[in-house]
Formats: structure tokens, sequence, C-alpha cells
């Protein structure tokens, strides 16, 4: 059984709000072995998968982590809409670079949104710095890979800007880390614990734009699990 099926099951069940006991008597296995299905220390066969994906109603790709979305779809260009509707594509003639802008851009409204709710503008600035600098970083680096485009548009010198911008980066993601570190008291927001999530409440809040957040946390971890492997 691959990692994610144990890390599914037991998300599914605390999103629930449902006892290990419970969940086991339900399915009608004993709460050791679902104990035990949840660590990874053992791995089930197919017909608990199928029983499990009933009980949950969710797809056995979901539970294996093939897809992020519960009922096993795939996804698909046309099936991601804009955050901006209104918004038209000039070319399709690749869509690659079309499907992850709207994955990041739909992501990006999910993210001020809960900025918005919070309602605090240190923790709306520095997140805010943080990313406009990852765009700086990336179009400098694009637009200065000919040689004949000229820099005279940049204060920065060439030779420099990519050392301060990471510098800076990290302040101030350590500054917004602080500001949502529960473990601090003296820089908590209050605020930030009344924003209580789980996939299922996302799916649910955000209908167009949850598939979106779910794959860009798939992508990303896969990329992750592959270099800590």
């Amino acid at each position: 059984m691959n990692k994610d099926f144990p890390r599914i099951i037991t998300m599914l069940r605390k999103e629930k709000k449902l006892s290990q006991k419970q969940v086991s008597e339900d399915l009608g296995i004993s709460q050791a072995l679902l104990s035990h299905y949840e660590k990874g220390i053992r791995e089930c066969g197919l017909d608990f998968i199928i029983k499990i994906s009933d009980y949950y109603s969710v797809s056995c790709d979901f539970l294996l982590g093939r897809t992020p979305e519960r009922s096993g779809a795939m996804l698909k260009f046309e099936d991601i809409p804009d955050a901006d509707e209104n918004e038209s594509e000039s070319s399709k003639t690749s869509l690659v670079p079309l499907l992850n802008k709207k994955i990041l851009i739909n992501t990006l409204t999910i993210i001020y949104d809960m900025l918005i709710k919070v309602n605090n503008k240190s923790l709306t600035a520095n997140v805010s710095n943080y990313l406009m600098l990852v765009f700086y970083r990336v179009f400098r680096t694009l637009y200065s890979s000919n040689k004949e485009n000229q820099q005279n548009m940049f204060a920065i010198p060439k030779a420099t800007y990519k050392g301060y911008s990471e510098a800076q980066m990290k302040v101030y993601s350590t500054r917004f880390d602080a500001i949502t570190n529960y473990n601090n008291e003296a820089e908590y927001l209050e605020k930030l614990g009344e924003i209580s999530y789980s996939s299922d409440a996302i799916a649910k809040d955000y209908p167009k734009l949850a598939s979106s957040l779910f794959n860009l946390i798939q992508h990303s971890e896969n990329k992750l699990k592959s270099k800590v492997r």
C-alpha cells in the first residue's frame, strides 16, 4: 500500500469527527486493525479499500492518492474555471502553461480570501511581499535570459538581485510564520484560530476553486517527496 492511504483514511475519519472505535464497528473490523491501517503498520486488501471508499463516499483513486478529487475525476483543463470568468485566452496552443496559471490564480484567490477573513495588515503585507518577490524573481530571470533585453527597468544590479531577493523572502516568510504560530502567544492572531478548514469544508466553500488548490498541494508534495527519498 502506498504512503498516502494511511494519511487519507485518518484525515477522512477526523473530518467526520468519528472515533476509531465507531469506524471499526461500522466496518466490521477490530479497532486495533484499523489503527494499524491508519498508522501504515499493516496493509489492507482490495475488499477493505472498496468498503472504506463506500463508507466515506470517496473514490478508490482518492484513497490511494492518485487524484485529489474525491470523486476520482482527473483534472482537465476545461474543468478548471478562471477566478476571473471574464478573462479570455488569446491562444490555446499550449495547455500546460494555461493550466498551471489557472491553478495558481485560483489558489491565490483562496489564500487572499483567508487573509481578508483574518484582517491583519501585518500578515497580509508579509504574505503579499513574499509572493511579489517570487513573481519578481521569476519574471526577471526569464527577462534576463535574453542578453539583448536591457536591464534599465531594474534598479537592483543583475549580479545581486537573486541574493537580495532570496534574503528578503526569508525575512517575510519568517515574519508570517511567527504571526501564524499558535505556540507564540505574543504574535499569534486569535482570528486565525477561528478559520477552521478541512478539505471537505474547502470543497464546499470554494466549489469552483478547490480542485486547483488540491492539485497544487498534490503536485507540490509529489515534488517534495522525490527530494526526500
